[in-house]
């Protein structure tokens, strides 16, 4: 019962995606009208996609927030959104969230970092159930790191579904890692319906290693919900200058960098403090540094913090660094300013494009140039001569807006559907003129036996036979009003 055939191919609803209610419903507009490609009073294209990554809640970051902060804009505007990530410890199966967001924690093995162990075969099976099962219609991958990712962009062509990506870091080119890692993002981006980066230096990183064309990779940065990174002042201790730091303690974020500016700044500064909030292979270097000069009643080490916490770390400083070696957009600078916080940071990759001028000093990615920096913002604060928190704060909520980002990656999502999915010879033919001779050859010969594998797999196990899942969001979902009650973040 309420099962719904289908034939033994899998032939996606054309988007917008299965928009009509079966009664009394609102006729849309063919993809190619000007209303859906946003022109006039229209109603958009409703969309069922599918947000897939190794990287989400309970693990926290910034790939993590940026999923389920665009996930809740999405529902709030009418779209159905699932989530599908790989288990965590206990927490498996299937789980909801604020607003009837249905995650899918799938059985897959971690091999590194939280991320999943990658055949570009075994994880089909689970993968296609979730897609039939949700009558998917967009295929939303993140993070270069992500295999899952990979793998379901990989899949989802193979089921002729529209598929997006989007990149949230910065590689090199030299060393053997990025070299791997960029062939790997050449061949799931070759035909790929779009790009999404998070700023134009990292659009122009991606282009370049994915050998992509400009014009199908869109910017839509990164956003802060300025209600949860409000200023505090009377949290904060005047009688010292406190400067805060919140970030994992990993070589890419400059650790090293912090271990030689800690010493250096605390013999010259004696009511300076520091304020360290994070958890890493790198907290060694500044404990040994913390002992190294004896700072323990000025150098605090809090660990892990939960995201909830942050704010109330923030408020309590007067400085906010940020040592970073390489970022694609730092959301950590926007919620210390979004606190009232004096934002210091390096000068790479996409930070210069996050904050305007006025709001932080850049510095670059040495010890010398950011002890200056902050010297400059420590006689700058000492002198009374910085804006009141509030000041600042007002004029970072309106920078970035996740209502704003989740417009913009609608639009995305409606020029991707508007593209044809390549069907298998037209793909291989791809994959081998645009991947090199011999990737080509090699991920060919994947993308054929994923087509043997998914055939065999609807031979035994058809798409009709496939429950279709209820609805928790998107125009048909079966959850009350009364069960949605908090709205999308407007940051």
């Amino acid at each position: 019962m309420g099962q719904k055939k289908r034939s033994g191919r899998v032939h996606p609803p054309t988007c917008p995606s299965e928009t009509q209610p079966p009664a009394a419903a609102r006729t849309l507009d063919p993809p190619n009208s000007s209303k859906a490609r946003g022109f006039g009073r229209e109603e958009r294209a409703r969309h069922r996609i599918c947000m897939v990554s190794d990287f989400f809640y309970p693990n926290m970051g910034g790939v993590e927030s940026h999923i389920y902060q665009l996930s809740q804009c999405l529902i709030e505007k009418g779209h159905k959104v699932v989530i599908a990530t790989h288990a965590y410890g206990n927490r498996r199966g299937i789980r909801y969230l604020t607003n009837g967001l249905k995650v899918y924690y799938l059985p897959l093995q971690v091999m590194y970092n939280q991320s999943t162990t990658t055949t570009c075969i075994h994880s089909l099976p689970l993968l296609r159930c979730v897609f039939v099962r949700e009558r998917v219609t967009v295929v939303h991958a993140h993070s270069s790191f992500s295999a899952m990712a990979h793998d379901a962009l990989f899949h989802a062509k193979t089921m002729g579904l529209n598929t997006v990506f989007t990149d949230h870091s910065l590689f090199g080119f030299a060393d053997l890692s990025s070299v791997l890692t960029n062939k790997l993002l050449t061949v799931s981006l070759c035909d790929t319906n779009h790009i999404v980066c998070v700023s134009y230096t990292s659009k122009e990183n991606t282009v370049l290693r994915a050998a992509l064309n400009p014009d199908i990779v869109s910017v839509i940065p990164n956003a802060v919900d300025p209600t949860d990174f409000t200023p505090d002042p009377s949290r904060r201790d005047n009688s010292k200058i406190t400067i805060v730091v919140v970030s994992r303690l990993v070589y890419r974020k400059g650790i090293d960098l912090l271990g030689g500016i800690i010493p250096e700044l605390c013999t010259k500064h004696h009511d300076l403090y520091f304020l360290i909030g994070g958890e890493g292979p790198k907290r060694i270097v500044l404990e040994e540094v913390r002992e190294k000069y004896q700072l323990h009643d000025r150098v605090r080490l809090l660990g892990a913090l939960d995201h909830k916490d942050v704010r109330d770390v923030l408020v309590q400083g007067h400085i906010f660094l940020n040592t970073s070696l390489t970022e694609a957009f730092c959301m950590a600078i926007v919620e210390g300013a979004s606190c009232g916080l004096q934002v210091v940071s390096t000068r790479v990759g996409g930070i210069p494009e996050v904050l305007p001028d006025e709001l932080v000093t850049l510095c670059e990615p040495t010890v010398s140039s950011l002890c200056a920096g902050l010297e400059t913002v420590i006689a700058r604060q000492r002198s009374g001569k910085v804006p009141p928190p509030a000041d600042i704060h007002s004029k970072v909520r309106t920078l970035y807006t996740w209502r704003n980002v989740a417009e913009r990656t609608e639009k995305v999502y409606d020029l991707a559907c508007r593209q044809p999915v390549l069907p298998l010879p037209a793909r291989l033919q791809r994959l081998q003129s645009h991947c090199g001779a011999f990737a080509g050859f090699i991920f060919s010969f994947l993308a054929v036996i994923d087509f043997l594998f998914l055939f065999f797999l609807q031979w035994l196990h058809p798409d009709h036979l496939i429950d279709v899942a209820v609805d928790a969001s998107g125009p048909h979902s079966c959850w009350g009003p009364s069960f949605k009650k908090k709205p999308c973040m407007t940051s």
